[in-house]
């Protein structure tokens, strides 16, 4: 369990352990829907599955914190007679993170654990050792004794993800699958919660289908129609070697959160998050995003005629790869940030783009 008793350590490691690809967010929603239910908000699933938890109903200004909740993984694409499956990439994979990796299939008769496997490195030319893993070299091993056996538990369609257990590392630091964004999802929900009693009503979203650019923001933003909008995701922390300070900038684990600067960002909300930053003694980096933000950002602020919206993340090592890192300094920051940027908001409150 996590030694910072603030953190809910059991509905984060329910959180991320539950498999849920980008458009099979089901199960990772259930989990949240019901933690939100038990924090007494008002709960409803809209019709792609994005969860949405009122806080402080009727309050104003209204305030949209999102988090996505897919994950990276693996759609069935064919069953062969010897019982292997095949699979395409749901989401940004580095194939290399694929190689040896245990599975979670999520099947149409049910789950069942399988292992990701390719041509061993002694069957290999010189030349095939030279290069790159490709997912249409691999394949997943259920061990079926054939393609009947395996069509009766999986077909394609169906989808699976990496089986990677919730683990505490030295100072509270966890790794696990899905941190990108599970913990984002964490965060709007924890920072609802404690922000009850504000002025504003707050409403958390757990997103759908963010790794593939899916509809799930724009749907709920447009439903919703807020004052202000903040997304929660992940961003590279940049203290492991190899990386370019001068490209990333810096957004070590410790650094609290990271406020976007540039495209989508509106710039009257990220000055007041700034402001509150400083006031509250918070630490912060600055992320840049010249083009894009590659977050539910992008759809939020274009809904309707425009939400004022801002993109904070937590620094996350190892991104897109079955152990992504979190320190749990930078979790509490980022909701404490996030609690007292809410608290400064009333219906007076004027978030002009300067």
């Amino acid at each position: 369990m996590l030694r910072n008793m603030a953190i809910e350590s059991e509905f984060l490691k329910n959180l991320l352990e539950a498999p849920g690809p980008s458009s099979f967010e089901s199960k990772p929603a259930t989990v949240w829907r019901e933690q939100a239910i038990g924090y007494g908000a008002d709960v409803s699933t809209d019709s792609y599955g994005n969860v949405l938890a009122h806080f402080n109903r009727g309050g104003r200004p209204r305030v949209m914190l999102a988090g996505h909740i897919d994950e990276i993984g693996l759609l069935i694409t064919y069953v062969d007679n010897e019982g292997l499956i095949y699979f395409k990439g749901i989401g940004g994979w580095d194939p290399e993170q694929l190689v040896g990796q245990r599975v979670r299939v999520v099947g149409y008769a049910g789950e069942l654990p399988g292992v990701i496997g390719k041509k061993p490195i002694h069957l290999m030319t010189p030349d095939d050792r030279k290069k790159i893993s490709r997912i249409d070299d691999m394949w997943i091993d259920v061990g079926a004794k054939d393609g009947d056996e395996a069509r009766s538990h999986v077909r394609p369609g169906d989808f699976a993800v990496i089986e990677q257990p919730f683990v505490e590392l030295l100072n509270g630091r966890f790794a696990s699958k899905a941190i990108d964004n599970r913990i984002g999802a964490y965060i709007v929900l924890e920072a609802a919660r404690r922000a009850q009693g504000q002025t504003a009503e707050v409403i958390a979203v757990a997103t759908v289908q963010e790794e593939i650019h899916g509809v799930g923001a724009a749907i709920a933003t447009h439903a919703l129609a807020p004052d202000v909008a903040i997304a929660v995701d992940v961003t590279h922390a940049t203290d492991i070697p190899g990386i370019d300070k001068r490209q990333q900038g810096e957004t070590p684990f410790g650094s609290g959160p990271e406020l976007s600067v540039g495209s989508y960002i509106h710039r009257g909300v990220l000055a007041l998050l700034r402001e509150t930053a400083e006031q509250q003694g918070i630490g912060y980096t600055i992320g840049l995003a010249p083009r894009y933000t590659s977050t539910d950002a992008d759809d939020i602020a274009k809904s309707r005629s425009g939400v004022p919206t801002a993109v904070v993340s937590i620094p996350n090592r190892y991104m897109h790869s079955p152990n992504e890192l979190i320190d749990p300094e930078d979790l509490e920051h980022v909701i404490a940030l996030l609690v007292a940027f809410i608290g400064r908001l009333d219906q007076n409150t004027e978030l002009r783009q300067p």
